[in-house]
């Protein structure tokens, strides 16, 4: 080998390892998040997601992303910091035959008088379901839960041990239906139908469905804090999904409220709050301020709910005022008639004072996976 060929080879090797070194610096914390994926007690469609990655929700709401299609390319964009295909993602909603019009949500003081729980069904499709817990330099610490579906994931294409796999896991963070952070501050979404898609439109930065709760369990520890939140930006759901969607928000002190969103008043924003001197509040998929309100469509998304009974010892207050409001927790059977159409996908409980939850998934609901903050 003559002098030139060594040189040209040590070259190589030289930029190889720099390459490599830059990369282990640069994409670090994107790295370690991929790594931490795993399942859940071995549950083969239930993972568990440590963020590491840095993300800057500043930066994110001065991009005025109201779809998915833009938010999901400005995660990998942003996060990636490589050539990436432009995403699609399935329709969060899609109908598939049938309206999807089943989740529910709830606060309910619990029996010892020490708190209050806070729980949701997501009923929507069998899909792998993914828990992210994030830990960031600047805001609260929490836990939230994706549907990996809008991630590009299915029953057919879980994320494997390589890297390149795991790569759509990033878009995690920006992708929370529900979530608890360490305040005890809780929020989730709930479909709405389409004509109630809000589209605010004012000076205000945009932003859609799922990065308000993000924006919420990082920042907010109280209703009135997420409430004043909402007088800083725009609130615009993707038109393009099928959905109009609401927020039920709790804090660890008992506050509860709804936030909805006005058609026929510039989609001002309404919050509709717990009634003073209630232990409980709960919501479906129908609107709960007055002025949209009836009670038969209350009870026809009650009776589409479908919950067991907990018993007496299972921290519930109020005995039997609840049967009624809530049978909770764990979905049995589909909750439309044709299970073809949908199911639950999970279901879980926050314990708002103690910082735990338990889930149980659509392919084991015998199984309750109980975790901490």
């Amino acid at each position: 080998m003559n002098s030139a060929v060594l040189a040209v080879l040590l070259i190589v090797f030289a930029a190889i390892v720099v390459l490599a070194a830059l990369v282990a610096v640069v994409w670090r914390g994107e790295i370690r998040t991929m790594r931490s994926l795993r399942r859940v007690d071995g549950n083969p469609y239930l993972y568990a997601l440590d963020y590491r990655a840095a993300y800057d929700l500043d930066d994110l709401v001065r991009k005025n992303l109201d779809t998915y299609a833009g938010l999901l390319n400005y995660a990998v964009d942003r996060l990636v910091k490589l050539f990436h295909p432009r995403l699609s993602i399935p329709m969060l909603g899609e109908h598939r035959g049938g309206q999807t019009v089943n989740c529910s949500s709830f606060q309910a003081a619990k029996a010892d008088g020490n708190g209050f729980l806070f729980g949701r069904n997501y009923d929507y499709y069998e899909n792998p379901t993914l828990i992210t817990f994030s830990h960031p330099k600047k805001g609260y610490a929490s836990v939230s839960v994706s549907d990996m579906s809008f991630m590009g994931y299915s029953l057919q294409n879980l994320p494997g041990a390589s890297l390149q796999s795991r790569l759509n896991i990033l878009i995690a963070i920006y992708a929370p239906l529900d979530g608890m952070n360490e305040t005890g501050f809780c929020a989730s979404i709930l479909a709405l139908p389409a004509h109630l898609a809000s589209r605010q439109d004012t000076f205000r930065d945009d932003v859609g469905t799922s990065i308000l709760v993000r924006l919420m369990l990082d920042r907010c520890a109280t209703v009135d804090e997420a409430v004043a939140l909402l007088e800083t930006v725009d609130v615009r759901h993707d038109v393009s999904v099928g959905s109009g969607f609401h927020y039920m928000i709790a804090d660890a002190s008992g506050g509860c409220a709804v936030i909805e969103f006005d058609p026929e008043d510039g989609w001002k924003t309404l919050i509709i709050r717990k009634p003073a001197g209630k232990d409980y509040m709960q919501v479906t998929n129908h609107m709960l301020a007055p002025k949209y309100s009836t009670l038969e469509e209350a009870l026809e998304c009650l009776n589409q709910v479908r919950w067991i009974d907990l018993p007496v010892s299972s921290g519930l207050a109020g005995g039997t005022q609840y049967q009624l409001a809530f049978r909770h927790f764990v979905p049995r059977i589909s909750v439309l008639p044709d299970k073809a159409f949908e199911n639950t996908q999970y279901s879980i409980v926050y314990d708002q004072q103690a910082r735990t939850f338990s889930l149980r998934n659509w392919n084991d609901y015998a199984t309750a996976h109980t975790l901490a903050l």
